[in-house]
């Protein structure tokens, strides 16, 4: 598909708040996790080493639109990629997730965060980008973690349920976590204009902890840090789309895209779609919010869940997709369709 048209795809047409024929959609976590066929590519080990081999990570990301045909494609990555790749011990173990062996407790640890070069420190990142490209006829969504939900891991050293290590550095030491936060702003910045640059379409941020922030914690270290990436990339970038996704904020959701200048706001299931529909839908597009449960059990409810989400969206801009990321064994209950009308979540309107 060439340039012109890809532009004028659904899922582009919705990120900009264009009428479209159908409801785009795509799921998060479908580049790998669910497939066969990833599993049986990335075999063991982490998923480190399949990120920085680029002809690997290429196939992973190609592998959900061949099987599914979605409407966007979004690249193999992880969200501790750049922090790995400046030296900052940050390891994905298998099972486990991110970890590090040297956690950031002190001002001797900002040292260890020197600027990010994404052509010298995530070369394999941009050459998956410039493969997943030549051969997709759908936009590539390019992503980075936002700056909270990244010094998250940082500063446990592995995830955690509540994300006490960080709060309690924010508050023991408010001006080291500030010092943390703005390095971590400005390599977003760079990583992303550097993704977009490589050919990325849209542009994805990922807060996955955004909601364990109150109040004007939630504005300082959620809100506040991605009005700043936007506003960074919108100056060089501005046709190019971002959706901003701070999970789990709720009522703070409210005015989120208008705040931070994102094009598409993605939420959880925390928020049922007549919510967002009422508080979140008129400021632009949204994404979401099926559980990734019904993709476990699937059957019925899963189909009537889905109807119910596409309906109540289907007044404003909507891209469906999941409220977190599909699960290792959604895949048994994902078909490739051999229509739109048979997908189910193609009716809406935006």
């Amino acid at each position: 598909m060439d340039s012109i048209n890809l532009k004028d795809s659904a899922f582009l047409r919705a990120c900009r708040c264009e009428p479209v024929e159908w409801t785009p959609v795509w799921f998060m976590r479908q580049a790998g996790r669910s497939l066969p066929e990833y599993r049986a590519l990335r075999k063991e080990g982490s998923i480190l080493d399949a990120i920085k081999k680029p002809d690997v990570s290429t196939e992973i990301t190609l592998q959900p639109i061949r099987r599914y045909g979605v409407d966007a494609a979004i690249l193999f990555s992880d969200i501790v990629v750049p922090v790995h790749a400046v030296g900052c011990g940050v390891e994905i173990e298998p099972g486990i997730g991110p970890v590090a062996a040297d956690p950031f407790r002190s001002s001797d640890d900002l040292k260890r965060l020197r600027s990010l070069n994404p052509e010298v420190d995530t070369p394999y990142v941009l050459e998956t980008i410039k493969g997943c490209i030549q051969e997709l006829q759908v936009p590539l969504i390019g992503f980075a973690g936002a700056p909270w939900t990244v010094a998250t891991y940082m500063v446990a050293g592995r995830g955690t349920t509540d994300q006490a290590p960080a709060h309690s550095l924010k508050n023991e030491n408010p001006e080291l976590f500030d010092n943390l936060i703005n390095l971590l702003v400005e390599g977003t910045i760079e990583y992303l204009s550097h993704q977009i640059n490589a050919g990325a379409e849209v542009i994805k941020i990922f807060d996955s902890w955004a909601g364990s922030l109150k109040g004007n914690d939630f504005d300082k270290y959620a809100l506040e840090p991605c009005k700043k990436i936007i506003s960074a990339l919108k100056s060089k970038y501005p046709q190019t789309p971002i959706i901003a996704f701070p999970r789990q904020a709720g009522d703070r959701y409210i005015d989120f895209a208008k705040q931070t200048g994102a094009d598409c706001l993605a939420l959880d299931d925390s928020v049922s779609a007549d919510w967002i529909a009422q508080n979140v839908q008129a400021d632009g597009c949204v994404q979401g919010n099926l559980a990734s449960s019904h993709m476990v059990s699937g059957g019925k409810e899963l189909i009537k869940e889905t109807k119910k989400i596409v309906k109540a969206l289907s007044n404003g801009p909507h891209i469906f997709n999941l409220g977190h990321g599909i699960t290792p064994v959604s895949y048994t209950h994902l078909r490739a369709h051999e229509t739109r009308e048979d997908r189910g979540v193609r009716g809406g309107g935006g």
